[in-house]
């Protein structure tokens, strides 16, 4: 795989993967995830790769930590990646820290033709040469490679402490600066409570969450860099106004707890056509008749109610979405395709960036496949979340350079 850092820039591959699954069945999702990973790399032939994981170890993290080292082992030394020279791995393992514990993993590849590539060290305030390849685990506070918060504990909802967070790292590319933040925000508890109100209580929960990361990563410790931040955001569409959609002609039966007389189940059945069942709503059930309609057109025509990301425009910026939701997916290895019926398919595995890093992204004349954002594995399994990828290319200095006066860009 033949890749040279030529006049068109210096490609990079950012992906997003929350990888949970991975390790409940590592001998047959692993073994597909790897292959499709490996695909996605062959044919964007990046020279600097960025994989930010989330759930690294699954649920049963302190049975599946093993199987994280493997993978882990098995990326660093495949042959698929064997041009990649050098690499950083920092992986969040310390599951006994209930205060600092997020399950994030990331993982930054450089391929053998990149020379000009430094990473940032947030303790000297001091860009370094990177060199060999290197992994970080258990208590990555004190790796000074790195930024890592858990979200203060009145964010969570309920205040029950759980694996949310995000790690941002610093790189300096071909004389380009930015910054990578590996994020998890909050999901959605309730299928029911999500469908109360419009917009639901998660999504106020995850925009103050998002608010946080956004106002850390552009404070005054640190010059102000271009940035990307890619995630499971666990974006939902908004439930109240999909229901009224997908149900718009059907009436609804609502089934109480006999114990505390709360909501239990929704029923909605169509009016006439034998009063046919169309949804079915409870706590973790969302069962639609026509799972079809999230993947036909791969889904666009329900990216109006996903909401979440508009209050953040004036920061943000998304390329256009042209890939299905990417959660939640059946976590059968025969099953490609189809969605749990768990949730409402959403597209929780975003890469975002601000409008300083869109500066930085080349768009040639007459190249539609210069800039690809877009889902792994489209029609294999990847366990219940599908990976999300944006290539491109950068041009040499585009942005902020760190060969400036800046005492906290000074190379190492």
């Amino acid at each position: 795989m033949a890749v040279k850092v030529v006049a068109q820039g210096t490609g990079i591959l950012l992906v997003t993967a929350n990888v949970g699954s991975l390790f409940e069945d590592p001998e047959n999702l692993q073994k597909l995830w790897l292959r499709e990973f490996y695909q996605t790399v062959h044919t964007h032939k990046p020279h600097f790769i960025a994989l930010h994981c989330q759930e690294v170890g699954g649920k049963n993290y302190e049975a599946s930590m093993s199987h994280v080292d493997l993978f882990v082992k098995e990326l660093l030394s495949s042959d698929a990646m064997k041009e990649y020279n050098r690499a950083r791995v920092y992986l969040d393992e310390n599951y006994k820290s209930l205060e600092h514990f997020t399950a994030l993993g990331c993982c930054y590849f450089l391929h053998e033709t990149l020379k000009n590539i430094h990473q940032f060290d947030f303790k000297a305030k001091k860009y370094k040469k990177v060199t060999g390849k290197e992994i970080y685990s258990d208590t990555l506070e004190s790796t000074p490679m790195l930024e890592k918060e858990k979200f203060p504990q009145d964010y969570f909802p309920g205040c029950k402490w759980s694996r949310k967070g995000f790690i941002r790292t610093r790189w300096s590319v071909a004389d380009c600066a930015f910054d990578l933040v590996n994020i998890h925000l909050f999901h959605d508890a309730s299928n029911l409570i999500a469908w109360e109100t419009s917009p639901s209580v998660y999504s106020g929960t995850r925009q103050k969450a998002m608010g946080y990361v956004l106002d850390r990563i552009s404070d005054q410790r640190f010059e102000k860099v271009p940035h990307f931040l890619f995630g499971d955001f666990n974006f939902r569409l908004d439930s109240k106004l999909v229901v009224e959609i997908l149900c718009s002609s059907a009436t609804m039966q609502t089934i109480r707890a006999a114990d505390t007389n709360e909501v239990d189940k929704l029923i909605f059945r169509e009016v006439d056509n034998d009063r046919k069942v169309v949804l079915q709503l409870e706590k973790k059930l969302f069962d639609y008749i026509n799972q079809d309609v999230f993947r036909e057109n791969n889904g666009i025509q329900h990216l109006e109610y996903d909401r979440e990301l508009s209050v953040f425009k004036d920061r943000l910026h998304e390329l256009q979405i042209s890939f299905p939701p990417s959660y939640p997916y059946s976590e059968d290895s025969s099953q490609g395709k189809k969605y749990m019926n768990t949730r409402c398919p959403a597209w929780c595995d975003r890469i975002l960036m601000s409008y300083s890093a869109k500066d930085l992204i080349l768009k040639p004349e007459n190249d539609e496949k210069a800039v690809v954002y877009d889902n792994i594995g489209p029609n294999v399994c990847m366990g219940d979340h599908k990976p999300v990828f944006l290539s491109f290319r950068i041009a040499a200095g585009a942005g902020k350079p760190i060969a400036n006066k800046h005492k906290c860009c000074v190379v190492q």
